[in-house]
């Protein structure tokens, strides 16, 4: 592999090693040499198709915040639940921390993470720096691991398969948003947006 136009340095967060990043080509992972720790690795998309996905999401986003996500059936009877009903639910009914955790979890974490990458490549297609960029950085830094909208998944589906041991079970396009919420979540996940220090240049937009 060469390096980079600009042969710039990177450094192993586990155990400070200092290396000259070099071009990956599809399939390639750096690694360090000294603790093995994963320093980089190639992703095939672009900036243009990051922002597509990021709108895409934010779509898939709103549609299962607003559709509910399963409804329930008892003797004829049927409710319906949607996130934010169960939050408000949970918090009346004393799990107060339960929902906020939810609510942080599956809502404003995810929202703030959408934006702050839609935001960002917006700017990045240019080359240049968005407004605020280094604090939004430093948030998708601490913000990414609290996104778990894969975890709300799994345990809904979880949650209906037992659940029709006693009721008529129906999932809603609720759940399945999202699953296609999840999906999207987990490809932004897999691109190293630390990147765009390179991408852009200092001055900002």
């Amino acid at each position: 592999m060469s390096t980079t136009p600009h042969d710039a340095l990177m450094i192993c967060e586990h155990c400070d090693t200092v290396y000259r990043r070099r071009v990956l080509t599809r399939g390639d992972v750096a690694k360090c040499a000294r603790c093995q720790a994963i320093l980089e690795r190639h992703h095939g998309l672009s900036r243009n198709a990051m922002l597509a996905l990021v709108l895409t999401a934010m779509i898939m986003f709103v549609q299962a915040n607003i559709w509910p996500i399963v409804t329930l059936g008892l003797n004829g009877q049927e409710n319906s639940a949607t996130l934010w009903g169960t939050i408000i639910a949970m918090w009346q009914q004393d799990a107060k921390v339960v929902s906020v955790l939810a609510a942080a979890t599956l809502f404003f974490f995810p929202l703030v993470k959408m934006i702050s990458i839609g935001w960002l490549l917006l700017f990045a297609r240019s080359g240049r720096r968005a407004p605020g960029f280094v604090p939004m950085m430093v948030t998708l830094h601490y913000v990414g691991p609290w996104t778990m909208s894969e975890v709300f998944v799994l345990g809904a589906l979880v949650a209906i398969v037992k659940a029709r041991v006693y009721f008529d079970v129906i999932a809603e396009p609720g759940i399945y948003a999202y699953a296609v919420l999840t999906l999207l979540i987990t490809v932004f996940a897999s691109v190293d947006l630390r990147s765009l220090w390179e991408l852009t240049s200092e001055k900002p937009a």
